[in-house]
């Protein structure tokens, strides 16, 4: 039988802790979502300012990178390089960047996800806090 890490909730308080310290940092009225392995919600996080509809993406974008083990960028570029017919895979709605996958010993252990700035803002937020269990 295969083993594999998991991420712990020391992991997704790290995660959120160091991806709202960056958003805080920068003035950002984000939604931060880490999910596990299989797209499920461990913790959220919405600050003050964000909009309500950020906590839907957040957790979207999230659930996408973990079960495509990718991030949800990847999906974006699909659908606007006119793979269309994407919008309608099962359980991958969250098709906007933003959504970076955690991968610790070359497993995919869940996915951050963040909204409620640029795209690109989103995905360096959602870095930010990965890297806080990467180091």
């Amino acid at each position: 039988m295969k083993t594999k890490p998991c991420l712990t909730l020391e992991d997704t308080d790290r995660m959120l802790a160091a991806a709202r310290a960056l958003a805080t940092e920068r003035g950002f009225a984000v939604t931060i979502a880490v999910a596990d392995d299989g797209g499920h919600l461990l913790g959220l996080l919405r600050l003050d300012g964000a909009a309500p509809v950020s906590a839907a993406i957040a957790v979207s974008k999230a659930r996408t990178a973990a079960l495509g083990r990718r991030e949800s960028k990847v999906y974006e570029d699909m659908v606007n390089g006119g793979r269309t017919a994407f919008v309608t895979a099962p359980l991958i709605d969250g098709l906007l960047e933003g959504g970076v996958p955690v991968l610790v010993e070359g497993e995919c252990v869940g996915a951050v996800g963040v909204s409620g700035v640029k795209s690109s803002e989103d995905a360096e937020v959602a870095r930010a806090g990965i890297a806080a269990i990467s180091a």
